[in-house]
């Protein structure tokens, strides 16, 4: 990983939101804050799903605009490698490769992808530390635009790939101190979910084609959280309920908030 110093590259801001594009070496970023407010603030990290997500999916960004308009929080996401602004490598494309021969042949998926998650976690979890090191030491500096210091509050958010990365980044991250995952199961994740024991919100859809319900549901039972809580919907891999959306809300304010005004 080819780590420098963090850089702003452009600034936006509406609707009482700013966002800024960042790079750190190869790593490439946004970061949401509340245009007006100064002060210390709750951090919350966004993972993208895979099948093209990336930082600014249309899901990232309605959810960081809500998290920095409707709750205050700061917000962050970035490419995954092999995502968004960063390039496929040989390897990327031999994994995708085969999992649509797979598809296509009416065969599982599901190992293909978790190994392929896997690999991509490998390298996304050391980054997502390195990008948060930076934006506590950058943004703490500058509290104007979102004074989330070096000892705030952090929750993660990650469904699907994002929560492929998500699980084994909460384990090794101690700043983490709440997370909501889901739509992945126990297959390369076990191991780390027995490690987290922050609290925990995991969605699973109940129809899912793409993850078996029963590997979703050893994954909820791995998680060593003494706090965790399921939820469960009908649906496919990509129908997640709109209200789950208020449902994180309500979960990181009551965590992170209380964590910040402690």
């Amino acid at each position: 990983m080819h780590v420098t110093s963090l850089r702003f590259t452009s600034e936006t801001t509406s609707d009482g939101v700013s966002e800024r594009l960042f790079t750190l070496g190869d790593i490439t970023g946004v970061f949401w804050s509340p245009a007006e407010a100064a002060g210390r603030r709750p951090l919350v990290l966004l993972g993208h799903g895979g099948g093209g997500g990336h930082k600014k999916a249309p899901g990232v960004v309605a959810r960081a605009r809500r998290y920095a308009a409707d709750c205050g929080f700061a917000v962050a996401a970035i490419d995954a490698p092999g995502f968004g602004d960063r390039p496929k490598t040989e390897r990327d494309e031999h994994f995708i490769a085969g999992i649509r021969a797979q598809a296509a042949a009416g065969e599982p998926v599901l190992p293909q992808v978790a190994r392929y998650n896997a690999v991509i976690a490998a390298q996304a979890v050391p980054e997502w530390r390195a990008t948060l090191d930076a934006l506590q030491e950058t943004v703490g500096a500058i509290g104007v635009i979102g004074g989330i210091g070096d000892d705030g509050p952090v929750g993660y958010w990650g469904v699907s790939l994002g929560g492929a990365i998500g699980v084994p980044l909460v384990a090794a991250e101690p700043r983490i101190t709440a997370a909501v995952f889901g739509l992945v199961g126990q297959e390369t994740l076990a191991e780390a979910a027995a490690q987290v024991s922050v609290p925990v919100q995991f969605l699973l859809q109940w129809d899912d084609e793409l993850v078996p319900r029963d590997a979703g549901l050893a994954l909820f039972g791995a998680f060593g959280s003494g706090e965790k809580t399921l939820h469960a919907n009908p649906g496919r891999h990509g129908e997640v309920p709109a209200f789950e959306l208020e449902d994180a809300e309500r979960f990181f304010t009551r965590h992170l908030r209380r964590m910040a005004s402690a």
